[in-house]
């Protein structure tokens, strides 16, 4: 990758990381380029299982550099529509978020599977301050993340909300101390990458395929999936070869839920 994205990989979790802390983390397009690649990469990566998309600095994206945006740099059709990374993605992906993220910065964690957030953490829709319209998936994913009377306010106003309201509107899963951000970033994908890969896929591909679907299409998505995959060729025999490895892992976090705080 170049300077401004890192890309790192250890113990079949990818860490893709925005290092442009001097311009907010914006991505102007070289690291908008290489974003774009690292996300694909993470995704055609045999060494990979689940990815982490987080930032250096105190800023997780302010989204697109406007500098360059307003110069002429970025062809918006080329560099987000025609290439937008999240279309055909198939592994999961936590956003591990450290400061603001900012309208294109907002799209970044609305388009992760998961998103955990530091106390400083705040989300905003800016776009109708800018007099742009989104194009990596606001005004489907907002809705969906937040509900639509919330989505309304955010993109209509541009204001900010906290990482509390993010908590309690469902934007983020978690608020983590931020000295424990990637720690506990890197511990659910650990969680996720020790899953059964194939069905984790399945089930990342289910739930992206239904969403937005009539209760009953989607009903019907999940019977037509599950009898497809529990079909000639299931492997019964693996659940039992897993078996003890679910035991442990149940037992050790029920003790751990257990502990005196």
């Amino acid at each position: 990758m170049t300077g401004s994205i890192k890309y790192e990989v250890a113990d079949r979790i990818a860490i893709i990381t925005i290092d442009r802390a001097e311009a907010r983390n914006s991505l102007n397009l070289e690291a908008l380029t290489a974003l774009v690649s690292a996300i694909g990469k993470a995704d055609v990566d045999a060494a990979v299982d689940v990815s982490i998309l987080t930032a250096t600095g105190s800023v997780f994206s302010a989204g697109l550099d406007l500098k360059s945006l307003s110069a002429g740099e970025i062809d918006v059709l080329e560099h987000t529509v025609r290439g937008n990374p999240w279309t055909d993605r198939t592994k999961p992906m936590i956003a591990a978020v450290n400061g603001p993220a900012i309208t294109g910065g907002l799209e970044l964690v609305l388009n992760c599977d998961l998103a955990i957030a530091t106390p400083q953490a705040k989300f905003a829709d800016t776009h109708t301050r800018v007099g742009i319209l989104p194009f990596w998936g606001m005004s489907v994913l907002l809705p969906r993340a937040v509900g639509p009377r919330n989505a309304a306010l955010m993109s209509l106003t541009g204001n900010f909300i906290s990482a509390g309201d993010a908590l309690q509107w469902g934007l983020v899963s978690e608020i983590v101390a931020d000295k424990d951000l990637i720690n506990r970033a890197r511990q659910l994908a650990a969680d996720i990458a020790n899953n059964d890969q194939p069905g984790v896929r399945a089930m990342l591909r289910l739930y992206r395929d239904g969403a937005g679907l009539p209760v009953s299409e989607a009903a019907a998505l999940e019977i037509e999936r599950s009898t497809e995959w529990h079909g000639e060729g299931f492997d019964a025999a693996g659940i039992g070869r897993r078996f003890e490895t679910i035991k442990a892992r149940g037992r050790a976090q029920a003790d751990k839920d257990a502990s005196p705080k």
